[in-house]
């Protein structure tokens, strides 16, 4: 994936590995690049790959170190715990899509049609990220229902479902100036288009759910 820019203040993102680990399909973090990597790095890359095929409670510390090729000890000198090494997971899912989402705004120019077009394109782009054991859905829904109410991950992934609601209420403003009112109760319907389609299209692991659902949205935005 080229290098994306941070749409809230156009720096610079790092490249990652893409949403879920999907490069790194939770093999071994083998050969002399693999190795160059900083340990923290694998190590994520090889959760991120793990969390998504197998779910946090299916993946144990010593299956995710040896995909990153790291000792035990490594793990817990960079992460205080499975826990943390979790929140940091969805942190890094969140970014992830960030970039995603960034590449596609970057091609939508000035329309704001087709900057909220640019968020649904984000979510197609998330399910055909190549995933080597299938595309199973949102990382961090699929996360958030694994874990505790009271777990600081699942405040990281309603942050995430918040941060992509506002992204659409403010291309929205653009499209609706000086109807604030609507444009938030479009950005909400929206909102529940998008986690709706993404949820039928990881039980079909495929696309064809949001590629209907950009559609839908198409429709109602020429109808403002």
């Amino acid at each position: 994936m080229a290098e994306a820019r941070d749409p809230r203040t156009g720096g610079a993102r790092g490249d990652g590995a893409g949403p879920g680990g999907a490069r790194s399909g939770g093999a071994r973090s083998g050969g002399a690049a693999g190795r160059q990597r900083p340990a923290r790095d694998r190590l994520l890359a090889a959760a991120a790959a793990r969390f998504y095929a197998d779910g946090i409670a299916g993946t144990g510390i010593d299956t995710i170190t040896a995909d990153a090729g790291v000792a035990r000890m490594s793990l817990y000198n960079n992460f205080a715990s499975k826990a943390d090494l979790v929140t940091a997971y969805l942190a890094s899912r969140h970014d992830e899509w960030l970039g995603l989402y960034a590449a596609r705004l970057a091609a939508a120019g000035d329309d704001p049609r087709a900057r909220v077009l640019a968020v649904f394109d984000a979510y197609t782009d998330h399910a055909n990220a190549g995933y080597a054991h299938g595309f199973r859905g949102c990382g961090l829904l699929n996360a958030a229902a694994e874990l505790p109410a009271d777990d600081p991950g699942r405040a990281v992934v309603r942050g995430h479902k918040e941060e992509v609601e506002a992204i659409v209420a403010g291309h929205l403003a653009d499209l609706l100036p000086g109807d604030a009112a609507r444009a938030a109760a479009l950005a909400e319907h929206l909102a529940f288009l998008l986690e709706g389609s993404m949820a039928r299209a990881g039980l079909e692991g495929d696309d064809s759910r949001l590629r209907r659902a950009r559609a839908l949205a198409a429709d109602l935005l020429d109808a403002v």
